[in-house]
Order: C-alpha cells, then sequence, then structure tokens
C-alpha cells in the first residue's frame, strides 16, 4: 500500500527560518532516485524537462498526461514530489480541479501552478477549486510578473496576495533576484515566498537571510545534465577525456534496484 504524504509534512519543509527548502527538479525516476539518495526530502519536477523529453513545447498546454505519467511514476516514492503542471492545463477552475485529483490519487503532495500573466481573478478561481477539491494538495501559486513581464512591483503584490486570499500555500516569483525586492515582498506576504535559483543572483544562505521558504531549481539541472553530455562528446570527438562525474553503470543500475525494492515493500506493506 503506498504510504500518502502528507501536506503537514511538506508544509513543514516551508516553515523553517533560516533554511528554506531547497527544491532539486527531476525529470525522470533516474535523476529524481539520485537526488533522493543525497538527501533531498522532497523533489520537484521540471516542466520544461518534461516537454524537451517529448519534443513539445513547454508552457503549452501539450504535456498533461506526460506529467500525469511522470507523477504515477515518482508519487510512490520515499520522498515528497511537488509536480510543476504549467497553468493546470486547462481553462475551467473543474479542469484544474480534476488534474489536482489525479495528482493527489498518485501521490503527489504538491503541485505548482503559473498564471502566465493571464487574468489574475480566473487563476485564482483554480486555485480556489483546486483546495476545495484536493485540500492536502500543497498549492505553489507562481506569478510570470518577472519571468516574462517587466517586473512591476504593485502588479507582483497584487496577484500574490489574490493568489493567497484564494488559498495558495505558497507563492512563486520566477526571475525575481533583487534582494531588496525579495525582502519587501517577503515582509509583505502571509505565505512563504519561493524563488527560482540564478547562478548570478543571491545563494541559498543570501535568500534565507532575506526570508526566502523555498527555493527551487526550476530546468537548471536539466539543462546542466544537457550540456554536460554535449561537452562530453565534444571532448571524446576531439581526442579528449571527458572531465566532470561520471556514475557507473552499476550506480545506475542500483537506482533501479532501490525502485524495485521500493515497490514492491508499497505492494505488499
Amino acid at each position: 500500500m503506498t504510504v500518502q504524504p502528507t501536506v503537514t509534512t511538506f508544509a513543514e519543509l516551508h516553515q523553517r527560518p533560516g533554511a528554506p527548502l531547497l527544491l532539486p527538479n527531476a525529470w525522470d525516476h533516474a535523476s529524481a532516485a539520485a537526488l533522493a539518495a543525497r538527501g533531498f526530502p522532497a523533489i520537484g519536477t521540471t516542466s520544461l524537462a518534461v516537454a524537451a523529453a517529448a519534443g513539445l513545447p513547454d508552457g503549452a498546454g501539450a504535456t498533461r498526461e506526460h506529467t500525469l505519467n511522470l507523477a504515477l511514476t515518482l508519487g510512490s516514492e520515499p520522498y515528497l514530489l511537488s509536480v510543476d503542471a504549467e497553468d493546470g492545463f486547462g481553462r475551467e477552475p473543474g479542469e484544474v480541479a480534476e488534474l489536482a485529483r489525479e495528482l493527489w490519487a498518485v501521490g503527489a503532495a504538491g503541485v505548482n501552478l503559473e498564471d502566465g500573466l493571464g487574468p489574475s481573478d480566473g487563476f485564482a478561481a483554480k486555485i480556489v477549486a483546486v483546495k476545495a477539491a484536493v485540500p492536502g494538495l500543497f498549492v505553489n501559486a507562481r506569478t510570470d510578473t518577472y519571468w516574462s513581464g517587466d517586473g512591476d512591483e504593485t502588479e507582483t503584490l497584487r496577484r500574490l496576495d489574490a493568489y493567497q486570499q484564494a488559498g495558495a500555500d505558497g507563492v512563486f516569483v520566477p526571475g525575481l533576484s533583487d534582494p531588496r525586492r525579495i525582502e519587501a515582498l517577503v515582509r509583505r506576504l502571509d505565505v512563504p515566498l519561493n524563488i527560482l535559483y540564478s547562478p548570478a543572483g543571491p545563494t541559498v544562505a543570501q535568500l534565507a537571510d532575506l526570508g526566502v521558504r523555498r527555493v527551487s531549481l526550476g530546468s537548471l539541472l536539466y539543462r546542466r545534465a544537457l550540456g554536460a553530455a554535449l561537452d562530453a562528446a565534444a571532448d571524446i570527438a576531439a581526442g579528449r577525456t571527458p572531465g566532470g562525474a561520471t556514475p557507473t553503470y552499476a550506480e545506475v543500475r542500483a537506482l533501479e534496484r532501490s525502485v524495485s525494492v521500493s515497490r514492491s515493500a508499497n505492494a505488499t506493506g
């Protein structure tokens, strides 16, 4: 029997002052299992990697089934799972609530939903519907005012206020990296703030000092892995020995075996 993760456990990871949840984002079973083996208690998914693996556009609502399949693969594992679900893969709140039910049923503890700078009232209605359908699912509500907008502070706060009033458990502002603006936003919010880590932005320790409670890596690990593969191919073609860490065949197979054991335990427990 699958042990359903509780929202209390996942929510508590967002309630540790000075120790934000560092959420690495995986794109398949092996990447998630390897990250969990390094001690990360919660793993997120990344919509870019899901879309890229299928040859589909990101953020276009084309990967609903691919996202659900990945959640099904990862949701029964011994870590807490948060699923990046774009805008909820539906225009109507009822459609997004149905997705939330499906994610909860396969073991997801959280979902990340993005507004895409569409009408804030429509997005807030999705949050209300999700929380009504699955109260235990941690809803992280993302606004794209900095990611694809002009970074207007007033508009950002207006949207985030609407989303937390609608019942969001946390809010996410990717693209925001200015320490002064982050600290000011933390002071105005009643729910945990999630920031997307950027190599050019504040460190995790600096974000913690600013009051950030969750730091996501987004597609960074996937893009780094793709870059490492390209670098290795170029090195080999040039007669050089590839650098960087390379898990052995046996180490990767060990991830597979650990999954088989966990699934057997879930089936018989």
